[in-house]
């Protein structure tokens, strides 16, 4: 982290790159590696704990951040000097190795100084009361002929039920990740996977994130989730 001491900013800088973080590989959109929306606020996340503010008010995904099959890309999570009780965050790349190469936006978004409440969670039975099951064996054969090119670490869907408009998701992190779980606030892959499910009882198109709001963490680490979409 380096601190701007002219106006109380802060810019993370790190390095991205499928060579070093295999398991990025896995995640393919129509034939292109990308970094998932999950990883982007997995950067945010961390950056705002790490200034002690550690709830992501608003994310917004501008463009994807795509991974090159050689090298690696230079990525900067920025955190803005406080304003009216926030503090604004965006996170930029660009090829690494190419200084003149103009940087990326690929998120902005809002920092909070505290969690969220927690949430009563109707989760305590599972699977939840009323919910009915929605088979999930084929689930990344289907996903595949959507355009979504999972590899292992990113198959964690187990589980769905459907209550109405709800869907319930059971993920699990495949275990050859479970080395890097406690490198992350929660691994972009099995948060990527609680995404899965909706698409599984979704309408066929081929979407991906472009917002999140209200996101905090309270624990870290976890190889498996279970969630209300």
């Amino acid at each position: 982290m380096t601190e701007v001491a002219s106006n109380e900013s802060a810019i993370f800088s790190g390095r991205l790159s499928s060579a070093t973080q295999s398991w990025l590989v896995d995640h393919a959109v129509n034939g292109t590696v990308l970094l998932p929306g999950t990883g982007l606020l997995e950067l945010v996340l961390r950056a705002g704990g790490e200034v002690g503010w550690p709830l992501v008010r608003e994310l917004t995904l501008q463009a994807p951040l795509l991974l090159p099959i050689e090298g690696g890309v230079q990525v900067q999570v920025v955190i803005g000097a406080e304003e009216s009780g926030g503090r604004p965050v965006s996170i930029h790349s660009r090829p690494e190795g190419d200084v003149a190469a103009p940087w990326t936006g690929h998120a902005e978004g809002l920092l909070g100084a505290g969690p969220l409440p927690v949430a009563a969670a109707e989760l305590a039975q599972w699977p939840p009361v009323g919910a009915v099951a929605v088979e999930v064996g084929d689930a990344y054969e289907v996903l595949l002929g959507m355009g979504y090119e999972y590899g292992p670490v990113f198959q964690g869907l187990r589980a769905v039920w459907r209550r109405g408009e709800e869907v319930f998701a059971e993920v699990v992190l495949p275990e050859q990740a479970h080395g890097d779980a406690a490198r992350f606030g929660v691994h972009p892959a099995l948060l990527d996977a609680v995404l899965h499910a909706p698409l599984v009882v979704g309408d066929g198109q081929t979407v991906l994130p472009f917002s999140w709001a209200g996101v905090s963490l309270y624990s870290a680490g976890a190889v498996e989730v279970r969630a209300r979409i």
